[in-house]
């Protein structure tokens, strides 16, 4: 369960590079291409891991898929509602919203990746690589444009990493409660929580992630998240 632990506490870490690039005034472009080499990861992580891992009997998989979608939207309509609607936004402005929506937003977006990091653990035998990539980067950018909406809302830049460390406290704590819940309950079946996070993150990907990476990377971020699928599907591949 360390194991877990510590790789999805590395997983997370990335919003601690995204902050410290948030707070020297990133170029809106570049962090819109970091952001489509983390969308493109993600998309591969599903197809390649996530869906071939969750291949249920009849309709099982098609159900966690769509639970996990609706979820994700559901989740996210009331984050929005209450103040966190612009969490990905690179372009922060003085109307950025609630910081408590934010930070509860970003940590939606963390929690299923997490919970799959630590079962694929048990599952799998060993840490998935590609996943665990794809996750690093699609977080990095997600801390640039929280930072920025967080320090646009009044946070102090000690309070915004404080916010960032409990995070990947909580996100490192979800990976070891995905490692326990595999090895502990052996009639859970993992794949339906892969099918489930499968649905939460291609509907993250498209509401938020993809649209603001080209809004700020343009046409160019096309060629940067293939390149992430690229990377993260030949990890899959090689593993």
């Amino acid at each position: 369960m360390i194991g877990a632990i510590l790789w999805g506490g590395l997983a997370a870490a990335s919003l601690l590079i995204g902050y410290f690039l948030a707070m020297r005034g990133p170029s809106r472009e570049v962090t819109g291409l970091i952001m489509g080499i983390g969308a493109g990861a993600l998309v591969a992580a599903i197809a390649y891991e996530l869906v071939p891992e969750s291949n249920l009997n009849g309709w099982g998989m098609a159900l966690g898929f769509a639970l996990g979608a609706v979820a994700f939207f559901a989740g996210d309509w009331v984050i929005d509602r209450r103040g966190g609607e612009d969490r990905k936004d690179i372009a922060a402005g003085s109307g950025a919203g609630s910081g408590a929506a934010i930070f509860i937003g970003t940590l939606l977006d963390n929690v299923p990746e997490s919970i799959i990091l630590g079962m694929g653990l048990v599952l799998g035998g060993a840490i998935n690589l590609a996943f665990l990539v794809a996750v690093f980067v699609s977080n990095l950018p997600e801390g640039v444009a929280g930072s920025l909406n967080l320090a646009a809302s009044g946070y102090t830049r000690d309070k915004i990493l404080g916010m960032w460390l409990a995070l990947i406290a909580v996100s490192a704590i979800c990976a070891g409660m995905g490692y326990g819940i595999a090895t502990w309950l052996p009639g859970v079946d993992g794949r339906i929580a892969q099918a489930f996070a499968a649905g939460a993150m291609l509907t993250m990907l498209a509401d938020a992630m993809m649209p603001e990476a080209f809004e700020h990377g343009g046409k160019t971020v096309g060629l940067f998240t293939a390149l992430g699928f690229l990377l993260a599907a030949v990890l899959s591949v090689l593993e």
